[in-house]
């Protein structure tokens, strides 16, 4: 049998079996859910077997190799050109690099938080592949000489909660050596999940963004921290494992390696995360896994603070990070929502921009006042009955908002509002000459989740 020698950055001598190294399928079209042909990370046990235990998991990938020096596995992963899954696309062994570069004493997170509240993949991997988020963790540690690794849950994932547990006693009974891991809980809101709000909240308690603080040069408590998903650390574990050219052999030329993607809204019961190995077209994806005969009215595409695309539009959309930028849309945490012919897309947008409101911080101006006028006047064009004049002023006030926020979080806001107002242009021109429509009282098709009086930011 043929052999591929691995890379002696990671192992010295280690053969691994030429079949170890293909890919299931055709790896440009594949779509692959939990643990079914041309899956990568989501590959092993089928969803209903639930978590992958230790003996499972080491049976299928083998140990994970011997970690060489920090230089050259950040030479190795930088081969692999692997990117940031948790929304900004950014180069992993830069920003290895950028921590590695800033002293002793590096610490590594896995920001396991994901804040999107329809968004599964971060879940569903630290509930059922808890070990390769672990694996993934270990080999980032090491690259960066870092001496602790952090995992950053919200209060209330306790699938998550359970199958990292879980894998931590079976670790531990198994005497791996490696880095003990702390698991940390922060509170259920929405910008708690971003990286300088984790960082407050290791360090203070408070899970609200900072504004003056990059983790890569002074992280929790001032030392270097490498914050990176648990998509992130999974794909990490199979590239020392595999290699980066069999990393490459998935995806696009300037998004390599396959991307998970959360079906959210109109969609039937079951599984709702799936793994998208290359170029493949979004109307596939949901004509196979959606059930979708025909495009539906919109797609929601990046999360609640996304962007909407026509559904005629997006049916025709090369779901790839690389391509989908040069539309002007970003692949951000991966959710595609889908708004159905009988909803309003207004009355989401209205709902979703409240919701969005009620999640900011509060720390500055655009957040605390800006923010809910932006929603007020959303409610009121879905909702109630209003002008041309009302529709001018609304898109002044986004203008004002818009990059003047302490955070980023305003600005996802007015992205949601000027996509809505430009796809549902013809709705917006309705709702302005009649008042609501029969659809603005369709049950809501994106769903939000209500905050206990109680949820503060401690």
């Amino acid at each position: 049998m043929n052999t591929v020698r691995a890379s002696p950055l990671f192992s010295s001598g280690r053969w691994i079996p030429a079949a170890a190294l293909e890919v299931d399928g055709n790896p440009d079209q594949a779509v692959a859910g939990v643990g079914e042909p041309g899956s990568r990370v989501l590959a092993g046990p089928r969803l209903l077997a639930g978590m992958e235990p230790l003996r499972d998991h080491l049976e299928r990938l083998g140990p994970l190799p011997e970690l060489g020096n920090a230089a050259g596995i950040r030479e190795y992963v930088e081969e692999s050109g692997l990117q940031g899954r948790g929304g900004s696309g950014f180069p992993v062994a830069a920003k290895m690099r950028a921590v590695a570069a800033r002293g002793p004493r590096p610490l590594v997170v896995v920001n396991g938080s994901e804040s999107e509240p329809a968004s599964r993949k971060d879940r569903t991997l630290m509930a059922l592949r808890p070990h390769l988020v672990l694996d993934g963790a270990a080999v980032a540690a090491a690259a960066v000489n870092a001496d602790q690794i952090i995992v950053q849950l919200h209060r209330g994932a306790g699938d998550a909660m359970a199958g990292l547990v879980r894998a931590q006693e079976e670790r531990r009974r198994a005497r791996l050596p490696e880095l003990q891991v702390e698991i940390s809980c922060g509170p259920p809101r929405y910008v708690a999940g971003e990286s300088s709000a984790i960082i407050h909240f290791l360090e203070d308690g408070d899970a609200r963004p900072l504004t003056d603080r990059r983790a890569a040069r002074a992280g929790v408590h001032g030392r270097p921290t490498l914050v990176h998903n648990a998509e992130t650390m999974s794909h990490l574990a199979l590239i020392a494992r595999r290699g980066p050219w069999w990393f490459r052999l998935a995806g696009t030329i300037g998004a390599p390696g396959s991307s998970l993607v959360t079906l959210a809204g109109a969609i039937p019961p079951g599984q709702r995360v799936f793994e998208v190995g290359g170029a493949v077209k979004l109307g596939r994806l949901l004509s196979e896994r959606a059930g979708l005969s025909a495009p539906p009215r919109a797609v929601l595409l990046g999360g609640y603070a996304g962007a909407w695309v026509d559904g005629a539009a997006a049916w025709e959309l090369t779901l790839a990070r690389d391509q989908l930028s040069t539309e002007g849309i970003s692949f951000g945490c991966g959710l595609l929502g889908i708004l159905p012919w009988e909803a309003c897309g207004l009355a989401e947008t209205a709902r979703l921009l409240a919701y969005l409101a009620g999640e900011s911080a509060r720390q500055c101006g655009p957040c605390a006042f800006g923010l809910p006028r932006l929603a007020e006047g959303m409610t009121a064009l879905a909702f109630g009955r209003v002008g041309r004049r009302e529709v001018r002023q609304l898109l002044r006030r986004s203008a004002i908002v818009a990059g003047r926020g302490a955070c980023h979080h305003p600005d996802g806001a007015v992205l949601l509002l000027h996509h809505a107002l430009a796809v549902f242009e013809d709705d917006v021109e309705r709702h302005i000459r009649r008042g609501p429509c029969d659809r603005a009282a369709h049950l809501p098709t994106f769903r939000v989740p209500t905050a206990a009086p109680e949820a503060g930011w401690r």
